[in-house]
């Protein structure tokens, strides 16, 4: 057994075994056969019919974080598109899981592990990303339903999701406290949208609200209470960023490994360099350093540990940033070849980037944690 993982289980290393099995082999090429920043139908149909997104949607229950992260990292390591494509699914549809009224549950989770539904998660607007509690997107009382309108932007897995887990304002003026959420079918009258091509290739849209009606057993949890949907949700995925991003950041190591090995420069293997070798045993370092704490901080959600806020945003800031430099590395390590168009490590180049803006950019994790840091301080003093 190797000492990277003796922390885990075995029912645990298993798991990710298993998932980078599955990603290497099986879902890898499904991946490849899809259109880019478009939602790969049949990618979403085999993780489901291979067990993962099940794995985190079973009724009745919210998946441990570590489950999550294992998945997320093994995924990650051989197909970063089956990783998103796993993250859209369970991010989209853990609001609805969680906080759904059983007719809406009934409806949509049973769709969506199977495979047979895309679900979407609408939080980010034009004038609100980091700042979730100045969200705009109006929800107006009307008779035994609610009317959405407005915008929103950089959404997963639109225009194409079956089922979004939108986040409207309800009382005007309330911050966090007058936000609610809903679930809002993608054939409702007045929602549209178009796709928004990204630096990675990922699915991801704008939506438009004009009128939306949407039925009041619609509401996620209570009305005025969608901001606690919203960090629960949040919580539980955050960490599995870094997983997402320590997954990318082995991909990365691991090539440059190989190819310093073989590569012959000046009469002898680029491993022989200690310019290169030093390099890389910091990036194994820090890798390793990053899967730790993602594990930690997943380990102490899902025994209840709370709050468990600094722990992921320690895990989230660490792991990608770490990713990011991994994959730099790695790049070069191997020269211009890294920057061809379709090589392994151009399509991490550009799928890294936006693990240290989402779900929380790295400034924002930062913030987190040195608000922590003052207010012991001052509990201390």
């Amino acid at each position: 057994m190797s000492a990277t993982y003796a922390h885990l289980t075995a029912a645990h290393r298993d798991l990710l075994a298993r998932s980078e099995t599955l990603a290497r082999d099986i879902l890898a090429p499904i991946a490849r056969r899809g259109e880019p920043g478009k939602v790969n139908r049949e990618l979403v149909a085999a993780l489901s019919a291979h067990g993962l997104v099940p794995e985190v949607l079973e009724a009745g229950r919210e998946v441990p974080a570590l489950t999550l992260c294992l998945v997320r990292e093994g995924l990650a390591r051989y197909s970063t598109q089956a990783e998103t494509a796993f993250a859209l699914q369970g991010l989209g549809a853990h609001p609805i899981l969680i906080a759904g009224r059983s007719e809406v549950v009934d409806v949509w989770i049973p769709r969506v592990a199977s495979g047979e539904a895309v679900a979407g998660f609408a939080l980010t607007e034009p004038d609100a990303g980091s700042d979730v509690a100045a969200l705009g997107l109006a929800a107006e009382p009307d008779g035994g339903r609610f009317r959405l309108s407005g915008e929103k932007v950089f959404i997963s897995n639109a225009p194409d999701a079956d089922i979004y887990t939108v986040f409207a304002r309800t009382s005007a003026g309330a911050g966090a406290r007058g936000i609610t959420a809903f679930a809002v079918p993608r054939d409702s009258p007045g929602l549209s949208g178009e796709s928004i091509p990204f630096i990675a290739d990922h699915p991801i849209g704008r939506l438009r609200f004009d009128g939306v009606p949407v039925p009041a057993d619609h509401v996620l949890g209570e009305v005025d209470h969608g901001f606690g949907v919203a960090m629960r949700t949040l919580d539980l995925f955050r960490p599995s960023v870094g997983a997402c991003a320590v997954g990318m950041a082995q991909a990365a190591l691991d090539a440059a490994v190989a190819h310093a090995a073989e590569r012959q420069a000046f009469g002898k293997p680029l491993s022989a360099l200690q310019g290169v070798s030093h390099q890389l045993a910091d990036v194994a370092t820090r890798v390793q350093a990053s899967r730790l704490l993602v594990h930690s901080a997943a380990g102490a959600h899902d025994a209840g540990i709370t709050p468990n806020t600094e722990a992921a945003a320690m895990a989230k800031l660490f792991a990608t940033e770490t990713a990011m430099l991994a994959i730099d590395v790695a790049i070069q390590v191997h020269g211009a070849r890294a920057l061809e168009r379709g090589h392994l490590l151009e399509h991490l180049y550009r799928d890294v980037r936006g693990t240290r803006i989402y779900e929380g950019a790295s400034e924002v994790q930062r913030e987190i944690i040195a608000r922590q840091l003052f207010r012991r301080a001052g509990r201390g003093s």
